[in-house]
């Protein structure tokens, strides 16, 4: 059987181990350690990495995660599926706390992010679908056969943090036609595209952000509560769906650099 994981999941809040059984592993990258050790370990006969998106211990704020460093080092593995877990808030009435969406856009409202790998060059990726379609469609049918209920599409906006909206900020997201908002999205799913990597964000929905309940605002006590007890749910939906993905990568992902000279050796 090969070592190296094929897939990988990146946890987010609340969802800081996955694998049962697992050996750890440091990875040095071009970009400073990631997070947090990698831990890979084999589910449905396929190996999986599992990276906690700010660290076991939470050290990293959402905009001072090693996003670069991150990815690279998944990808030096032998990853090439990842599937992204993350907690959101809602921004519409009839997404509330415990609701799984499964984004198909983005809106990026990030600054001053390591949000590339590009230093030189005409590195121009295609990015108008950033999530992997293939990954969208296999969570979305696993979600289906398992009896989770997915809202099956929807756009993330995502923000600096680590402060939460205003109540003006979080309506204008909205009207912009934000879905859910969240603070790790970005620039996580572009990294994953200038790697050529099939990236799959799946959000729970912890809160109505702060513009949809007139008299209450999000708290970080709610958020992590509401994570935690849907835990154990997002864990089931995530092994069912990495028994699930393709094994073969037929997605547009795999094509996003060719014909470039992107200027960071992928070898």
């Amino acid at each position: 059987m090969n070592a190296n994981p094929t897939v990988a999941v990146i946890g987010g809040s609340g969802l800081y181990s996955l694998l049962d059984g697992a050996r750890e592993t440091d990875v040095q990258t071009p970009y400073g350690p990631p997070s947090d050790a990698i831990t890979i370990g084999e589910v449905a006969g396929r190996q999986v990495a599992f990276l906690p998106r700010h660290g076991r211990d939470h050290r990293h704020p959402p905009h001072l995660i090693p996003y670069r460093a991150n990815l690279w080092a998944l990808r030096s593995l032998g990853v090439r599926q990842i599937l992204a877990p993350c907690a959101v808030g809602g921004l519409r009435p009839d997404l509330g706390p415990g609701t799984f969406v499964l984004p198909d856009q983005l809106i990026d409202r990030t600054s001053g992010r390591e949000r590339t790998f590009v230093e030189s060059g005409a590195v121009h990726v295609t990015f108008a679908d950033p999530y992997c379609p293939a990954g969208r469609a296999t969570v979305q049918a696993t979600a289906q056969q398992t009896g989770v209920a997915v809202e099956p599409g929807g756009t993330m906006v995502v923000i600096d943090g680590p402060r939460f909206s205003t109540r003006a900020e979080s309506r204008w997201y909205a009207a912009c036609g934000g879905t859910v908002i969240n603070m790790t999205g970005a620039p996580e799913a572009a990294l994953a595209r200038e790697l050529a990597l099939c990236y799959t964000s799946i959000a729970l929905v912890t809160d109505h952000d702060a513009g949809v309940d007139g008299d209450h605002g999000v708290t970080q006590d709610e958020v992590f509560r509401v994570f935690k007890d849907n835990t154990e749910r997002m864990r089931a939906l995530l092994l069912a769906a990495i028994a699930d993905l393709p094994a073969d990568r037929n997605c547009p992902c795999p094509a996003a650099l060719d014909g470039m000279r992107t200027g960071y050796d992928l070898s």
